[in-house]
């Protein structure tokens, strides 16, 4: 329930403070005074649209706090748990800031929140009525939201199964879609992957071979100048009184020198070891140069392999491992395509069986919103009746189509019906109702609404009364009372039928001083009440007859109310 506002710097109001109590809270003022203000800095505090227009004129901001008196058990303490915040005392509240350059900051029990969790609180504080939403009532696409709000929970998770299948079966379409569509351009690829695949593969690439070859090319190339120093090289150690002979006989010398000297045998050993490294030493030199062999045929191969190998790298990597990779990653990839034909498959199948999934959901949902539509039907026509409507026929509609198309509210086409008199056909409320009728059938609905589960503890109505006069004017009156009864209600009205009722009664005006403007309340008491009534009544002047009049509306809503 909401117990207090304040406001400061906003449009043309300068400052207000202002509290409420149960019961029924009228609001009224000249056109022009800022009923409507009072209604747009409510809706802030529970997560409407900032505007820098907000501000009042050489402000640096505008502020809106509201005080909230919150039960227990209220729906709203479960979502500030949820957002992770806490509640003291029963008491909640928010403020909201707007800046002159529009910015706005969002604070509960003074901590900084994002908007979107504000308007999560607040959907549960403030159930808010304007004259735009008569509008809805003329939009036949907003209709089928109406009635599924009636449902209740219920229809709500039926309508929440049958959107997640929708959406799989949206998302399996769209991936079916994109194969289609793609095939030529998947056929080339596999073309391409392929050719790439079988060039890597009939190119018998081994492991470390370009390295191999690299240095088989480097000999070939070379064969006739290492064969003529191996040459040299063997014939230095090994010919004709070369290396090996003369260490031989050094060595037959030192032998002598031991067998008279043993000091020397250290020696010896030196020139024997070094006699037998250079006699396999020369050994291996020969064993090399009998492997050379200049083979021009041979080199070319070498060369011809190393030219492929070399353009291989050019297309897939640096290294002939790198190679090897990118043939892995074509095969894969190739293995992914060629399965697309099966994963097509598989996707119209489970397209199929979601599709009847679906449609039985939908059908389902279908008999559920045409059940609810019978006890909407019931409950509007009892409370047009209430408002002095007896007679009206109110139907939701369900417009039938041969091949319905599913959409993400299923395949229902909702409107609401309307007969305003006894013996006339029902015809669409978009067309025939006027703005009186449109009043009271909005009414009608945000009474039934009022009562279903979840609904906040406070109603705001802001002029739903337009274009409502006479009789129509009492009944509403009295339906709205009847609200109050049972929850806080704020309502902005220029009928006094619809003031006369209240429990509390606001009077909102604008005076001048020291030329700024500026929207003033105050709280009226019984004789303020009598004047305020009087002047809705006849005007800007009042009269004995019209503050007569405004006595016995009074004297008469007294007694209305105690027989409620």
């Amino acid at each position: 329930m909401l117990r207090e506002i304040s406001i400061r710097d906003f449009a043309i109001i300068e400052q207000i403070h202002l509290t409420f109590d149960r019961g029924f809270h009228v609001l009224t003022g000249e056109t022009g005074a800022g009923k409507s203000i009072l209604f747009d800095a409510l809706s802030l505090v529970v997560g409407g649209r900032a505007s820098a227009d907000f501000v009042r004129h050489n402000a640096r901001k505008a502020t809106v706090e509201a005080l909230f008196e919150v039960p227990v058990h209220h729906a709203a303490n479960k979502v500030l748990r949820d957002i992770g915040l806490n509640m003291e005392d029963h008491s909640l509240l928010i403020r909201r800031e707007i800046s002159s350059s529009g910015k706005s900051t969002c604070r509960i029990n003074g901590q900084i929140v994002t908007l979107g969790m504000l308007k999560q609180v607040g959907k549960h504080l403030l159930d808010m009525h304007g004259q735009h939403e008569h509008q809805k009532l003329l939009q036949t696409e907003e209709h089928i939201a109406w009635l599924d709000a009636f449902g209740g929970e219920s229809l709500h998770q039926l309508l929440e199964d049958y959107q997640a299948l929708y959406r799989k079966y949206r998302e399996v379409t769209r991936e079916l879609e994109e194969i289609q569509t793609n095939e030529k351009e998947i056929a080339q690829r596999i073309d391409w992957l392929t050719f790439q695949r079988d060039e890597i593969k009939e190119a018998c690439l081994i492991p470390g071979e370009d390295k191999e070859l690299e240095q088989e090319q480097s000999r070939l190339a070379h064969a006739e100048h290492l064969m003529q120093n191996a040459t040299y090289a063997y014939e230095g150690l090994y010919g004709e009184q070369q290396g090996v002979e003369i260490l031989n006989r050094v060595i037959q010398h030192l032998e002598d020198i031991v067998n008279v000297d043993p000091s020397m045998k250290n020696v010896l050993e030196m020139v024997q070891s070094a006699y037998y490294q250079i006699e396999e030493a020369s050994r291996e030199i020969g064993r090399y140069r009998d492997t050379l062999d200049f083979d021009p045929g041979r080199l070319a191969q070498v060369e011809e392999r190393l030219h492929l190998i070399e353009q291989l790298k050019r297309k897939y990597g640096e290294s002939v491992s790198e190679i090897f990779q990118y043939a892995e990653q074509a095969e894969e990839e190739l293995n992914q395509l060629e399965q697309q034909d099966e994963k097509k498959a598989e996707l119209e199948e489970k397209r199929t069986v979601l599709h009847e999934r679906m449609r039985k959901q939908a059908l389902l949902l279908s008999q559920t919103r045409k059940e609810a539509a019978v006890k909407l039907e019931q409950l509007v026509e009892k409370e047009l009746a209430d408002l002095n409507m007896q007679g009206t026929r109110f139907s939701v509609a369900f417009h039938q189509v041969e091949n319905p198309e599913f959409t993400l509210t299923g395949v229902d086409q909702v409107e609401f019906m309307i007969s305003p008199n006894v013996g006339e056909p029902l015809r669409p409320l978009v067309k025939i109702a006027s703005g009186g009728e449109l009043s009271r059938i909005m009414l009608a609905i945000q009474s039934i609404f009022s009562g279903l589960n979840g609904a906040s503890d406070t109603l705001i109505f802001d002029e739903v009364d337009t274009g409502v006069s006479g009789r129509a004017a009492q009944a509403i009156a009295e339906k709205i009372t009847r609200l109050a009864r049972h929850c806080q209600v704020l309502c902005v009205t220029h009928l006094p039928q619809v003031a006369c009722m209240a429990d509390e009664h606001f009077h909102i005006f604008k005076e001048a001083i020291d030329g700024k403007t500026r929207t003033r309340v105050k709280l009226l008491t019984e004789e303020g009440r009598i004047l305020e009534l009087a002047r809705m009544l006849g005007g800007v002047e009042v009269t004995d007859t019209t503050r007569n009049h405004a006595l016995e509306m009074i004297r008469l809503a007294k007694e209305t109310k105690q027989v409620m």
